[in-house]
């Protein structure tokens, strides 16, 4: 059986934490690119100042945003609901009771 170490648990865990960093900035760039070509296509069909003042041609980049928002607040420590302190307790609260239990 392999052991793990407390090397190996840091290493896997900051890896994870770069995919889920890299993971952040590809959603950005994406949503930037597209919101740009959108933008593209709006100011080549109605003119820059038409493209510019209806407010439709914003929803996408408001409502993508809020999910752009989101996304950079798990990844960065805001955790709104069932962040990572929250997993951490609970993992911990668990492991109490199991040990508890095992030794009555």
């Amino acid at each position: 059986m392999e052991k793990h170490t407390e090397e190996d648990f840091e290493y896997r865990s900051a890896k994870k934490k770069v995919k889920e960093i890299k993971g952040f900035y590809i959603h950005l760039l994406i949503y930037i690119f597209v919101n740009i070509a959108f933008f593209a296509v709006e100011i080549r069909q109605k003119g820059f100042e038409d493209a510019m003042t209806d407010i439709w041609n914003y929803r996408t980049a408001f409502l993508w945003g809020i999910g752009i928002f989101a996304h950079w607040a798990s990844t960065f420590g805001i955790h709104l609901f069932f962040g990572k302190d929250w997993e951490e307790r609970k993992v911990g609260k668990l492991l109490k009771e199991r040990k508890r239990n095992t030794w009555e």
